[in-house]
């Protein structure tokens, strides 16, 4: 045990690297971010230790390093992580897309192109009637339909 103490009292350096190491391991299983923050606080320790900053020096940089990283960057990486954009797929992702008429569209039915889908639509004015070739934006799917209005801008080919 004597030897263990001198040689990492020696070392010290090598001691706050194995810690900074274990505690991001540690981290990976939890994924709350304390441990991470620690372990920086760890790198830092051994750092000082590695310039030739004594044991005190080392506990003192780490703990300042790991309250800091603690303190100041963990809200903000949370906050990052938790307002992480929202990916639409499937139908949900056609909504607000432009499209064009390949059959008309009128309160019985009709065909539009979406995203190099046929797809069966309606007009959202049910009043309404859309000619082929004309432009639509895609208001809502309901089931395999898409209800769809004219839109202002022409369809670029």
């Amino acid at each position: 045990m004597g030897n263990l103490l001198a040689w990492i009292s020696e070392h010290l350096w090598v001691a706050w690297a194995v810690l900074a190491a274990a505690l991001a391991a540690v981290e990976l299983l939890t994924l709350d971010l304390v441990f991470l923050m620690v372990a920086a606080g760890a790198a830092t320790g051994a750092l000082a230790a590695l310039v030739g900053g004594g044991p005190a020096i080392s506990v003192v940089v780490a703990i300042v390093v790991a309250m800091g990283m603690l303190a100041a960057v963990r809200p903000v990486a949370l906050r990052h992580l938790q307002e992480a954009p929202t990916i639409r797929t499937g139908i949900s992702a056609l909504v607000g897309k432009t499209g064009v008429v390949v059959e008309e569209v009128n309160s019985h039915g009709g065909r539009v192109k979406i995203g190099g889908e046929v797809w069966t639509a309606r007009p959202y004015d049910e009043h309404s009637t859309i000619e082929p070739g004309k432009s639509v934006d895609v208001l809502t799917i309901e089931g395999v339909t898409a209800y769809v209005h004219e839109s202002e801008q022409p369809w670029d080919l």
